[in-house]
């Protein structure tokens, strides 16, 4: 299954419970943001690939971008039509890897958040992704990528990872590595009239290390100005010289 119909008949039912409060999850990502001094200074255009439910892009559009967001999944964009409010919020539904036909107006921001990246097909995808938004951004524009370190693999139980769990459902994830990808499976249990259900479904995630990433950026031409490591996730800010 691709990763486009693991959300669009599976994962999408259920993604914004996963990910918690709208609210509070868009408040931390608009306190990253400002923590690192974010803010509109040239074109005034960002582009958010992955959107989902739109966390980065209301931050982005309140801290004053024209934003286009870009997802593949018309359940999230639909929600986040509703988050976006009166925003300048532009919503596509498209593939995150056309982002040099996305790109019209000259962004001076790319966000690609949240384990985006690995949702790609390869490497090679990865790499082209990160050559495509360096060419399309002005110059002194930044990049945001954040994503997971799956070059480190699990073994054993440790490939089950509690997600999430509520009186109503619970969400666990299994990791299972191959050479170059990783089979993800949700496994939700969700109480129904008759009881408690099973619903499961898998996709594939590249296996990608920092190290890797980091060479791709300096490859583009980008230049990394910020790298840490917060809740599992890998993040990185990169600037157009």
């Amino acid at each position: 299954m691709t990763a486009k119909e693991h959300y669009d008949n599976h994962l999408g039912d259920f993604y914004s419970w996963m990910i918690g409060d709208f609210e509070t999850r868009q408040k931390e990502f608009q306190h990253f943001l400002e923590e690192n001094n974010i803010f509109p200074v040239s074109t005034g255009t960002a582009i958010d690939l992955g959107a989902g439910n739109g966390i980065q892009s209301v931050s982005l559009a309140k801290l004053g971008f024209r934003v286009k967001a870009v997802d593949f999944n018309r359940q999230m964009l639909a929600e986040l039509e509703t988050n976006r409010r009166d925003l300048p919020v532009e919503i596509i539904e498209g593939d995150i890897r056309a982002v040099e036909k996305i790109a019209a107006e000259k962004p001076e921001l790319i966000v690609c958040w949240g384990d985006t990246l690995t949702h790609l097909e390869s490497l090679a995808e990865i790499e082209k992704l990160i050559a495509d938004c360096a060419r399309v951004l002005t110059g002194g524009g930044k990049l945001i990528l954040s994503f997971r370190d799956y070059s480190a693999p699990l073994i054993g139980d440790a490939r089950f990872i509690p997600v999430k769990a509520d009186d109503t459902r619970i969400l666990t994830c299994c990791l299972d590595y191959e050479n170059e990808r990783v089979r993800v499976t949700d496994i939700l249990h969700y109480k129904a009239e008759n009881g408690w259900m099973q619903k499961v479904g898998s996709y594939y995630k590249v296996r990608v290390s920092p190290a890797q990433i980091e060479a791709m950026i300096l490859e583009s031409g980008l230049k990394i100005t910020f790298q840490k490591v917060a809740a599992r996730l890998d993040t990185i800010i990169a600037e157009k010289k």
